[in-house]
């Protein structure tokens, strides 16, 4: 079985590996030349200002006093220069969303993996082509871009990562920092000669990054009086330093400025989806070579923005946010940033047509550049008779586009070489999408050969070894050689193809992975056989009875990613069970409660996702329900016999007991504490890491007996979520664990339905004796319904409380009792304890439930394995790289939820077993309890 359970551990790691290889690998190319306009720039210099987390309506929209909140802004888009809404693209992070700005590409979802601090890739940005650049804000973004610059004329001055704390009492001082400190380097330029010749050069960019808003709306919500208040302050900040400069270089008029932000902000104060709150961003252009504003009668716009925001009569210039980067590459006159994916936008130039023609020649050059790169590559590793070209842009029409429009503009036809000129971007973007996904549908296609083949296997394997429906059956000797030798051909003749075609290392391993799981199917035909011979013997609406019933409960289980509600469907089902089975005439309580708490726990996938609005008392009250609980559970256990109460046990029963009375009481104080802006008490924050720390080890010191193990596991990681809750999940892990316990009864009556067990108390059942249980018996159609119900309260337990799959369901307040600096793998790995716990609890029930009913793990994981592995084949073609960004980050996150569903089964099943078996022995003496 170890190899078995290798092999399997091997073939899912590289399903799971496989989508980042098929789907999202970089799409960035290298070694093109760089593209610069020919005729002279209108700025010699330009200042980005970055308002990290601003929303386009919190800028826009005014006050309910119809005053802007932005007054010094509003001034410049009703009467010095061009605005619009920026479409940002997911993930809605300050990293990608900078790197859009900056570089002017969308950075691929791989880099989501390697976090935000550092480049995962090289590539050449606005600031890396300009002269020289200077940078005040966040150290979490400018280190980024100094980075990867060549050479060293990009300098940045950072404040302490410490700063950037949600729960200070105002993070606008962040922005204050930068703008003070800008004032002062100008001060001191005037006595240092070298800084001044250098800040009158031409081809100047200054970034100012303002991370005061994005702190605040994580801290406070957008809708808040601290987020709107920073707003003015950025607002006003702007405003001097325009005046400062304006003065500094004494009015030339060379100076371009440009106002936006990364990303905006969901109303729960979170960021990282497609929602638009989050994608759009306001974008005010002004200064050298800009438009000013335009006035017009009707703008049709799909959205009421202009309406709400009184800016009907201003036209409206929307952008992609990657557009920006050529706009200031045009303004200052540099080299287009070498991977940006960007279109000039020409209405916000006020220039030569001729101008705009050559600036946008320069544009479709630079991005065709990028895709003959990709061609060339693509063609180097594919055999010549094997190579499909992108049709519309063969060598012959890439010159034709070019001459054309060369011609066009020597005869001042400006608009048409523009129009020209755009039809060859969006050709080439197409055409580097084209090779960029050139080999998916052949891997695609090999992955699930793969899928396929273990799926079957392991029925195979269940069936063979776990049942007694098929005979064995001697092998003959000669077959399976002559099999063997096949498969082996059939691997060297895939291998050899790709060797011809220099593919890389991965492809080998996904092509030549189905052979050997397919040559191991092969193998078992028998099984099959024999399998057939016995499915005939038996009544055919039997079979097809049970087969459609399978496919039912998986696609509900497929369906509960999309739509929460179908759990809620699923779970009323589950409460009619009992009536179904006729199990309610044997144990009419039992069946009733179960029914209760399956419609109870039917309404939390109803519930609007975690953390949209934080409602304390419901925690606090949780946590009194507990209390309540457990000194209930304490009164029984005293009136109890003797046997079963000792005193080591009261000592950690009364620890958790006062550890969820603490817990329930941090959560309160840090509340009103944050509210009141007066930061995280120490207090609070040491008692929430002990208790982290604690109710991984309180469990193990008390007693083994099933209910009472179950009921400590319970207390133990009950305190934690405490802390980790904000609203009404916190109710969720009592309900589900008290469903859970009504399951281990449940399961013990279907036992006796079979006649297979006496009725063992199951209070005298003790885990510590459960593991010697050898005669395991074979498996019935019963045990199959056992793995699903895990499978489904496992799904239940994962999507109850909200959509883990998509990131801006986390609220960062979640944290905020033990920490509020911002730490993204801190935070990350909190949330991810919180999302774990419920399973813990529904893995410990299933052990428990596996002892009673006498069954091995080994069959019951195998069962489970076929179910996630089923629903791991549907994920992997709804994955998706195109569409929406909040879908293409919901599809991939699917998949390697269902894909590490098992690897994470196969340790929740050991950390349950770990948490139910094992016992500490720490104030132990010689007398032992039978």
């Amino acid at each position: 079985i170890p190899v078995f359970i290798l092999a399997g551990l091997l073939v899912h790691f590289v399903f799971l590996v496989s989508i980042f290889d098929i789907y999202f690998s970089s799409p960035l190319v290298h070694g093109m030349t760089p593209q610069q306009t020919p005729l002279p720039p209108p700025a010699k210099r330009l200042v980005l200002f970055v308002a990290d987390g601003l929303r386009a309506d919190s800028l826009y929209e005014l006050d309910s006093n119809s005053t802007p909140r932005a007054p010094y802004l509003r001034g410049i888009l009703e009467n010095n220069g061009s605005w619009g809404i920026s479409h940002t693209r997911v993930p809605t992070e300050s990293r990608p969303g900078h790197v859009a700005l900056i570089a002017g590409f969308y950075e691929d979802v791989s880099a989501v993996a390697k976090g935000w601090k550092e480049n995962p890739v090289e590539f050449d940005s606005v600031f890396n082509e300009s002269k020289y650049t200077w940078s005040w804000g966040s150290p979490d973004i400018l280190p980024m871009f100094a980075k990867g610059a060549t050479g060293d004329h990009v300098y940045t001055f950072c404040y302490t990562a410490e700063s950037e704390d949600f729960g200070a009492e105002d993070a606008a001082k962040l922005d204050t920092w930068v703008f003070d400190h800008v004032k002062s380097f100008f001060n001191s330029s005037r006595s240092n000669q070298t800084l001044f010749s250098a800040l009158n050069e031409e081809k100047v960019v200054l970034f100012l990054h303002l991370l005061g808003i994005d702190t605040n709306g994580h801290a406070h919500r957008p809708k808040s009086r601290e987020y709107k208040e920073n707003i003015r302050k950025v607002d006003e900040g702007v405003k001097e330093i325009v005046s400062m400069l304006e003065s500094f270089y004494g009015n030339d008029g060379k100076t371009a400025f440009i106002l936006t932000s990364d990303h905006g902000m969901t109303d729960w104060g979170s960021h990282g989806a497609g929602h638009p709150s989050e994608t759009l961003t306001p974008l005010i252009v002004w200064g050298a070579g800009v438009n000013y504003p335009q006035k017009v009668t009707s703008q049709l716009f799909e959205d009421n923005f202009l309406k709400e925001w009184k800016l009907e009569n201003l036209k409206r210039l929307d952008v992609n946010q990657a557009d920006i980067a050529p706009l200031m590459a045009s303004l200052i006159g540099v080299p287009f940033p070498l991977n940006s994916v960007g279109t000039l936008p020409l209405e916000y130039l006020n220039n030569s047509a001729h101008f705009k023609a050559e600036s946008m020649f320069t544009n479709a050059v630079q991005v065709l550049e990028q895709f003959k790169v990709k061609m060339s590559q693509k063609k180097a590793t594919t055999l010549s008779f094997l190579f499909t070209p992108f049709k519309p842009l063969s060598d012959s029409e890439q010159i034709n586009f070019l001459k054309k429009t060369r011609l066009y503009i020597q005869q001042q036809k400006y608009d048409e070489a523009v129009s020209l000129c755009k039809t060859l971007i969006n050709l080439a973007l197409e055409g580097l999408s084209y090779y960029h996904t050139y080999d998916r549908l052949f891997l695609g296609l090999s992955i699930a050969l793969g899928f396929v083949g273990w799926t079957t296997y392991v029925i195979l394997v269940i069936i063979k070894t776990h049942t007694n429906l098929t005979k064995t059956v001697q092998s003959n000797n000669k077959e399976s050689t002559v099999l063997l030798y096949g498969f082996i051909f059939v691997g060297m003749i895939i291998a050899f193809f790709l060797l011809i075609q220099t593919c890389p290392w991965t492809y080998y391993v996904y092509c030549l992975l189905p052979v050997p799981i397919w040559y191991a199917v092969v193998r078992e035909l028998h099984v099959v056989q024999n399998l057939a011979a016995n499915l005939w013997s038996l009544p055919i609406s039997q079979s097809v009875g049970f087969l459609l019933i399978s496919i039912m409960g998986i696609e509900i289980l497929v369906f509960s990613f999309f739509y929460r509600s179908t759990l809620t469907v699923g779970l009323l089902v589950f409460a009619g069970w009992p009536v179904i089975t006729q199990l309610w005439v044997q144990a009419k309580t039992t069946a009733l409660i179960w029914t209760l708490l399956c419609v109870l726990l039917a309404v939390f996938p109803l519930m609007p996702v975690v953390g949209r609005e934080p409602n304390i008392a419901l925690v606090i009250a949780t946590g009194l329900l507990t209390l309540l609980i457990s000194c209930f559970s304490l009164a029984s256990r005293c009136k109890s016999e003797t046997r079963y109460r000792n005193n080591e046990d009261m000592k950690v029963h009364f620890y958790q007991m006062l550890s969820i009375a603490l817990s329930t009481y941090v959560v309160s104080n840090t509340h009103n504490s944050l509210k009141n802006k007066q930061g995280l008490p120490v207090f609070n924050q040491i008692i929430s890491w002990t208790t982290l720390v604690s109710s991984s080890v309180l469990p193990l010191l008390s007693s083994t007996f099933l209910f009472q193990r179950l009921f400590s596991i319970l207390l133990s990681l009950m305190a934690t979520y405490l802390l980790l809750s904000t609203g009404y999940e916190a109710l969720f892990p009592l309900v589900l664990s008290g469903l859970m316990f009504v399951w281990i009864h449940m399961e013990q009556e279907a036992q006796q339905r079979y006649g297979l067990s006496l009725k063992p108390k199951l209070a005298v059942f003790n885990f510590a004796h459960a593991t010697d249980i050898t005669q395991f018996r074979q498996l019935h159609l019963d045990d199959i319904r056992r793995s699903f119900f895990f499978v489904f309260f496992i799904v239940t337990a994962f999507f109850g409380t909200g959509n883990i799959a998509s990131i801006n369901s986390f609220d960062p307040a979640s944290v905020y009792c033990f920490l509020t600096v911002f730490s993204p793998f801190m935070m990350g790995g909190l949330l991810v304890l919180k999302v774990v716990i419920p399973f813990v609890l529904v893995s410990c029930a299933f052990e428990a439930v596996q002892v009673i009913t006498q069954l091995s793990s080994k069959s019951l994981f195998l069962i489970v394995l076929v179910i996630s592995d089923i629903m791991a084949l549907h994920f992997f073609f709804l994955v998706k790289d195109y569409g929406s960004w909040l879908d293409i980050g919901t599809s991939i996150s699917h998949y390697v939820l269902v894909m590490s569903l098992t690897i994470f089964m196969m340790l929740m099943n050991g950390l349950a077993q770990l948490l139910t078996t094992k016992r500490l022995e720490l104030f132990r003496r010689t007398k032992h309890h039978s």
